[in-house]
């Protein structure tokens, strides 16, 4: 007989406490997308060109994916709930400190070290975590603890382009460092009541379902890798220049906040049904479909931008690539083992972000070259060739397993 602390897979329990991280990841999830909102202000304000306002981004990527990997490890030793709390503080003390930053290089160490390193706390850990509540609805289970990102995504940018119209960046800063730590410290005390080393929680370690390999763990890890980092570089572009490429077009930074909300809001529901289709086809074809997608997205934004248009392909372009990153962290828990999970999710995760924090520099460096985006769009579709050729490469080789499955 278990116990009353006992955590069964696939229980209400677990949707519950699904539900709960959910809230608590759409308030930590503004370590995503702020800096993407004051760009514009930051550039104004530190008379920088486009390329060295782009740079605080580029470091909140880095410290992100480096963060993911250490406290993915630090999670698989010492439980989600100390990692999210000290990620939770982190970000809060980085927002306070970014605040009076004078320069972009103080900016982007807060950004970076703090505040992304924190924020990544709440993502690639929280997948791996979420992953060993649910068995029959893994890839839902994980869609939806992705999709806090993008709902995060949805509401802050808005919320953020008004405070810093009528108080500044600066003081925008100082109210997200308190609303993250009044809000998500308390909705992480969910985390600290499941006991992850019980066997009913983790499916008597869920590695019954791992499916075959057709190349080394270590090779599997390496090309997902590279692939994520490839089409995360494509796909940062609209994400992190959204706000600055509306007012260039002068469509106005407000415009263009509502913009990156529509897609991030659709890239919800991206990540609900890929996470849906990834329990039938499986995470590797899940991502096929969706990098290709991102592909025609990109077309999209190079062949129109009038504002009714550029409003319809942000909806699509969030339908198109939201569900990509999450699908390549459930290929890793369907090809390697429970007891790795938080540290090899974490791997990709910081491959994705490095990929991010390129894919964020090089457009802005492009426009400073030639003044426009254009060239940031061809280059974003180029980036997303290759993950095509290494996820499809992938699919042939385990479809001609003898015992694939």
């Amino acid at each position: 007989m278990h116990n009353k602390n006992t955590f069964f897979v696939d229980s209400a329990s677990a949707w519950f406490r699904l539900g709960v991280v959910l809230v608590m990841s759409v308030v930590v999830g503004v370590g995503m997308w702020s800096i993407v909102v004051i760009l514009p202000a930051v550039q104004a304000d530190l008379g920088l060109t486009r390329s060295q306002a782009s740079l605080p981004y580029v470091f909140t990527m880095i410290g992100y994916g480096l963060g993911g990997i250490v406290f993915g490890r630090f999670s698989d030793k010492y439980g989600i709930y100390k990692t999210v709390v000290a990620g939770i503080i982190l970000m809060s003390v980085g927002y306070v400190s970014a605040s009076y930053a004078t320069g972009v290089v103080p900016l982007s160490v807060s950004q970076g070290l703090l505040i992304g390193i924190g924020t990544s706390t709440t993502f690639a850990p929280l997948i791996a975590h979420v992953s060993h509540w649910f068995d029959r609805r893994k890839g839902a289970a994980v869609g939806i603890i992705a999709s806090g990102q993008y709902l995060s995504g949805a509401v802050w940018p808005t919320v953020l382009e008004s405070s810093v119209q009528d108080y500044g960046w600066q003081q925008t800063y100082w109210f997200v460092g308190l609303a993250v730590l009044f809000l998500a410290l308390p909705l992480s005390l969910v985390l600290k009541k499941i006991p992850s080393t019980d066997k009913s929680l983790t499916g008597s370690g869920n590695d019954s379902s791992q499916k075959d390999l057709p190349v080394s763990p270590a090779c599997l890890i390496t090309l997902l890798m590279v692939a994520i980092f490839c089409c995360c570089i494509a796909m940062s572009m609209p994400q992190v220049h959204m706000v600055a490429f509306c007012g260039d077009l002068g469509f106005g930074a407000a415009t263009g906040a509502k913009m990156l909300s529509i897609m991030l809001a659709f890239g919800v529901v991206s990540r609900l049904g890929f996470g849906w289709l990834s329990d039938h086809i499986g995470g590797l074809k899940t991502v096929a479909i969706g990098v290709f997608l991102q592909g025609v997205g990109l077309v999209f934004f190079l062949l129109f931008d009038t504002l009714v248009s550029l409003y319809v392909i942000s909806a699509l372009f969030g339908l198109f690539q939201g569900g990509i990153v999450p699908a390549y962290a459930l290929a890793v828990r369907e090809y390697l083992p429970q007891r790795v999970a938080g540290e090899r999710v974490g791997m990709v995760m910081m491959a994705s972000l490095l990929g991010m924090a390129l894919g964020g520099w090089i457009p802005g460096y492009l426009f400073d070259l030639t003044g426009s985006y254009d060239f940031a769009f061809i280059n974003g579709l180029i980036w997303n060739t290759l993950p095509l050729l290494i996820i499809g490469w992938l699919i042939i080789r385990i479809g001609k397993m003898p015992f694939s499955r």
